[in-house]
């Protein structure tokens, strides 16, 4: 597992495009294509939030990322994770491994909290490998999307990082 380069942004797009077009896991219809790929890539970057490959024999085999959970200040110590692993490649602990190290960097900038938005309430893999990941379901947003023809929900999950909600965020400490 590393950090992404920019000439992985082809095999990224590859997985992801996969995913858009045979799965649930994201709700786009069509897959974006390299340029806006890429764009995404560097505006969390820019953020200084992670964007992770992992590889199998030097063939990317996923990739992960952390954004923001939603754009208003107040949400600034929650991220969102989004984990995609290449076809052939799944359950064999490389989703694992990249929502382990986004959770470790998470902490390590001092972020308190991460969700997971999954789309389809049948995807058990995704749902289970965040619940072995200490998330924890929180709710379901029921046929909040329609793709391939049928009403698809949402399973939301979350969980603490570090300190979690137990002391206020640093810029908010009272002075002693």
């Amino acid at each position: 597992m590393r950090a992404s380069r920019d000439d992985d942004l082809p095999e990224i797009l590859t997985i992801y495009g996969h995913h858009v077009r045979h799965g649930l896991a994201s709700f786009e219809e069509a897959p974006p294509d390299l340029s806006e790929m890429t764009r995404r890539r560097q505006a969390l970057l820019d953020r200084g939030l992670p964007y992770l490959v992992a590889e199998t024999d030097g063939r990317l085999c996923g990739f992960a990322y952390l954004g923001p959970y939603r754009s208003r200040p107040v949400y600034r110590h929650t991220l969102e994770n989004s984990v995609y692993v290449a076809p052939g490649f799944e359950r064999r602990g490389a989703g694992a491994l990249l929502l382990a190290e986004l959770i470790r960097l998470a902490v390590g900038q001092g972020y308190r909290r991460m969700v997971a938005v999954i789309g389809d309430s049948a995807n058990l893999a995704s749902i289970r490998l965040h619940e072995r990941q200490g998330f924890r379901r929180v709710g379901t947003l029921t046929s909040v999307g329609f793709k391939f023809g049928r009403w698809v929900d949402s399973v939301i999950l979350e969980r603490a990082l570090g300190a979690g909600d137990t002391t206020l965020p640093e810029e908010t400490q009272p002075a002693p």
